[in-house]
């Protein structure tokens, strides 16, 4: 649910580049307007629908805290914090549509961010079903964190967090915590999801160099052979599943990074920024635990 609302804000994103150069809203404060209206509106609506359908059915209670640090091997977190990033990186865009300077889109995207990604935290620690994460927050606070101090230091990032899935074999299991349909289970199964840094090399050369600015390099990571979020022994329809099969997956993998090809195309330029948070589809090198090192496909 938190990852689908943060298509309204890639929507929005969308928009303002394709806008960039509408002549029909040419004055900074018109803009600016918009920008605020369009984003409070999405912050309202968004945390609305969230409390209605995420929360309003389950009990209150006191404000609490819950370490959730241990479950689904990190993948969660990880999730938290490329979330945060992008959605830092979204909320910039606009922003920066607007004329404001470098600086001033990059903080205040990232604060509209860290505002967004709180709240839900709030609403957690007053449902008896969950509670206020420390581990969720600093995974917020690094994506955040991630964003900013390219921005600030470059005016660029030259390090993005990126997505990939591949569909596991797991979910049919325990659809009711992996998910039912293909859509859910890319939301909800940790198995399929790999979370990347990419490194734009030509960034960290000199100008004059000839290294293609496109080509990047990416490092992954993810799990495998989870059905319930803590490292247990689990059995369900007679099947077992031991705590030593749950594996942590590294990646090595190149990457294209699809905002720095010269389109000429003002749609291919939008739309590059679009998807820019997902992985490019190339072969990889997978480690996981224990084991020898595998070519690997990924995909979408």
């Amino acid at each position: 649910m938190r990852i689908k609302l943060l298509f309204l804000f890639l929507f929005l994103s969308a928009i303002a580049t394709a806008q960039e150069n509408d002549s029909l809203i040419s004055q900074q404060k018109h803009r600016s307007k918009i920008a605020v209206a369009a984003v409070s509106a999405a912050y309202v609506a968004s945390m609305g629908g969230l409390y209605q359908l995420w929360y309003a059915d389950n009990p209150s209670s006191h404000f609490h805290f819950f370490n959730d640090n241990y479950e689904w091997r990190h993948i969660d977190k990880v999730g938290h914090a490329s979330s945060a990033y992008y959605l830092s990186r979204w909320c910039n865009n606009i922003v920066s549509w607007t004329g404001a300077s470098s600086n001033k889109s990059a903080l205040i995207g990232t604060g509209v961010s860290y505002l967004f990604f709180s709240t839900i935290e709030v609403f957690d620690a007053y449902s008896t079903k969950w509670g206020f994460s420390l581990p969720d927050m600093l995974a917020n606070t690094s994506g955040c964190a991630l964003f900013l101090s390219q921005q600030l230091a470059w005016k660029e990032q030259r390090i993005q967090m990126k997505f990939s899935y591949v569909p596991s074999k797991f979910a049919k299991y325990r659809q009711d915590a992996l998910g039912k349909t293909p859509v859910e289970r890319l939301f909800k199964d940790y198995n399929a999801q790999t979370y990347w840094m990419s490194f734009n090399i030509y960034s960290f050369l000199n100008k004059d160099s000839k290294f293609p600015k496109w080509l990047n390099i990416a490092a992954g990571y993810g799990a495998t052979g989870m059905v319930t979020a803590a490292d247990q022994v689990f059995e369900i329809d007679h099947i077992i599943f031991y705590e030593k099969d749950r594996l942590n997956e590294y990646s090595i993998s190149p990457d294209i990074d699809l905002t720095r090809i010269n389109w000429h195309s003002k749609f291919m330029k939008a739309f590059s920024k679009t998807i820019g948070f997902i992985k490019f589809p190339l072969p990889a090198i997978q480690w996981k635990e224990g084991k020898r090192p595998e070519f690997k496909k990924f995909g979408f």
